[in-house]
């Protein structure tokens, strides 16, 4: 199969067929490991650690200046986008590959709005309004083909599931020792 839309097409299958084979395969874990930086004066406010099959890659977040960062590193809210329109890139590119459509240039632009009086407690008011996102093709598919691709991609990427379907969320604090 090789690969079309520097997707892996046999990586792809090959994993898909150990998920079949082995539904368990089909469940991975990921984790962020973040320290809000106290002992400093300047930069970033927090730092993480992740890591993925290349190593290990070194994330920075300062909130921006009205809210009491810095803004000398990209907000969690950028983090957060990013995260979206990265995996719907991932996911259309992948779904289009394994359907044999190749694609010459693809764009993806997203964008908020965020109400802060929530966070800074003064109101109850919905803290984002919604998230526009749209994807810039360049491909030899038609209209149909595309429709399609953006129908499934809404079904799979793991991101806009994230943000459009309740997720149990827990939160804890523990008193740290040292």
């Amino acid at each position: 199969m090789g690969s079309l839309n520097r997707i892996n097409l046999d990586k792809l299958m090959e994993t898909s067929e150990a998920m079949k084979r082995d539904p368990g395969k089909a469940v991975k874990t990921t984790r962020v490991e973040g320290e809000w930086l106290l002992d400093v004066d300047s930069g970033p406010q927090f730092r993480a650690v992740i890591s993925a099959d290349g190593g290990e890659f070194i994330l920075e977040a300062d909130q921006p200046k009205p809210l009491g960062g810095g803004g000398s590193r990209p907000s969690p809210i950028h983090y957060c986008l990013y995260g979206i329109a990265a995996c719907t890139a991932a996911t259309f590119a992948t779904i289009a590959a394994s359907e044999g459509i190749r694609l010459r240039k693809m764009r993806v632009v997203i964008e908020n709005k965020i109400n802060f009086s929530r966070p800074l407690g003064l109101s109850d008011e919905p803290i984002v309004e919604g998230v526009n996102l749209e994807i810039f093709v360049d491909t030899d598919a038609g209209d149909e083909d595309i429709e399609r691709l953006k129908k499934l991609t809404m079904e799979r990427c793991p991101a806009i599931y994230c943000v459009t379907n309740p997720i149990k969320m827990e939160l804890s604090v523990n008193k740290a020792t040292e």
